[in-house]
């Protein structure tokens, strides 16, 4: 499988621990990397980033074969595993680090973006309007080695055993089509 197969999603939801546990699962996804998008500091470090002066979104950069899962799948998965009507939230995850966001590779990424988020909001699936900015990808910084892969380290740590495992539990529930063999 060569690299020229592969696509890239980058999206923000929340903690990016969450987001990599649940990714990390999906069949077709190549890897998962935590970092940091959308801001104006070069190379920001967590403790910058945490503060909420920097712009960023912790986010997680998804590299996928368009063969075995789509873009459109992973949004679909997306819009089960974080709140999209919370602004700068998620849980007791408070400030513009932990919005919603997907930040689009191309006009198409844009495309399927708003069509998934118009079929959300037709089915009802949220009481309240989606916040979700969709933006065009800007520069991506992976954060800290001790951020990836996190969850899978650390399963029984607090946050990963109250908050982590039970998103990752509702996808396996509800996307049971998408896990990897």
């Amino acid at each position: 499988m060569g690299q020229e197969t592969m696509d890239i999603a980058t999206l923000a939801g929340g903690c990016f621990w969450c987001l990599e546990a649940v990714y990390d699962q999906v069949k077709g996804v190549q890897s998962v990397e935590s970092g940091y998008i959308g801001g104006q500091v070069d190379a920001p470090t967590y403790e910058q980033v945490c503060s909420g002066h920097t712009g960023h979104a912790e986010a997680v950069r998804i590299t996928f074969d368009p063969r075995l899962v789509t873009f459109r799948d992973l949004l679909n998965v997306f819009f089960v595993i974080h709140d999209p009507t919370t602004r700068n939230r998620q849980g007791n995850d408070i400030g513009t680090q932990y919005r919603s966001g997907i930040f689009y590779h191309s006009p198409e990424q844009q495309q399927i973006a708003q069509e998934v988020m118009a079929a959300v909001t037709r089915e009802g699936v949220y009481p309240n309007p989606i916040v979700t900015e969709v933006v065009p990808a800007s520069q991506w910084y992976e954060a800290e080695a001790y951020h990836q892969e996190y969850f899978a380290r650390n399963p029984f740590e607090g946050y990963c055993a109250y908050v982590v495992g039970p998103k990752v539990a509702k996808f396996r529930q509800r996307y049971a089509s998408l896990l990897k063999a």
